[in-house]
């Protein structure tokens, strides 16, 4: 079998009454558009806008599975649990599949970026080796290491450029101060991929064994930062509005 397995990621199962309209008025992309060739990333976030999980949504029928970091799989659990209220839902890890990932093969483009490669959902087989050096090199950040929890507003995590926020939406957790930011066009910092050898006052979390760190920056001080094009236009397009 080849080597495709995300071993760091888990699979959250949500299952029981209306789960598209629970999971609608809590993440920030619109669960509308999910569908089974059509996965979505998306952050639940703090009422202040700010990041605390990030994940991507896949449809299963009536059913939607949720591709979280396996280390933060049952915090995210038991957040969910706290919206349910009254619903019949029910928020279990489904531990019969696992997330794959390869550059070229199988599976569908990665909804943030078509660069990232190819990701499907299958039983698990041996470890994929690769990923984190091509999504750093990529610019695209994710995790609760690199984007923080309660730390980092959801904009400012590239969520706009990467396909993880409808703005056309109805209100979801933390949605007033996203659209106030996205409307002023004010997104003055940014989470970014770095070249060092050392981790700095702005690291995020350093990766010495590749040569880089993810940092929160201002836009005007992204030296030695990794600017591929998405990130670039999304800057540039700043700019010329200030």
């Amino acid at each position: 079998m080849a080597a495709t397995t995300l071993i760091d990621r888990a699979l959250l199962r949500i299952s029981g009454e209306d789960v598209r309209g629970f999971l609608q008025g809590l993440v920030t992309n619109d669960v509308a558009n999910l569908a089974p060739d059509r996965p979505l990333w998306a952050g639940l976030l703090t009422a202040q806008g700010k990041a605390l999980f990030d994940f991507l949504l896949w449809a299963d029928g009536e059913d939607v599975l949720i591709d979280c970091e396996a280390a933060e799989a049952d915090a995210l659990a038991k957040r969910l649990a706290l919206y349910r209220l009254r619903r019949r839902i029910e928020i279990v890890r489904d531990e019969s599949l696992a997330v794959h990932w390869s550059r070229e093969e199988g599976g569908i483009r990665d909804p943030r970026l078509a660069d990232l490669g190819r990701r499907w959902l299958a039983p698990a087989g041996a470890a994929a080796e690769g990923w984190l050096a091509h999504r750093l090199s990529l610019a695209v950040t994710e995790g609760a290491a690199e984007l923080g929890q309660d730390k980092t507003l959801w904009l400012e995590c590239n969520a706009a450029e990467l396909n993880g926020v409808s703005f056309a939406k109805g209100c979801y957790v933390g949605q007033e101060n996203t659209a106030r930011m996205n409307w002023r066009n004010k997104v003055n910092r940014r989470l970014v991929v770095v070249r060092t050898d050392a981790p700095g006052p702005r690291t995020r979390i350093h990766y010495p064994a590749l040569g880089l760190a993810v940092e929160h920056r201002r836009i005007d001080d992204l030296e030695g930062a990794i600017l591929p094009d998405w990130l670039a236009t999304a800057l540039a397009a700043t700019e010329a509005v200030d």
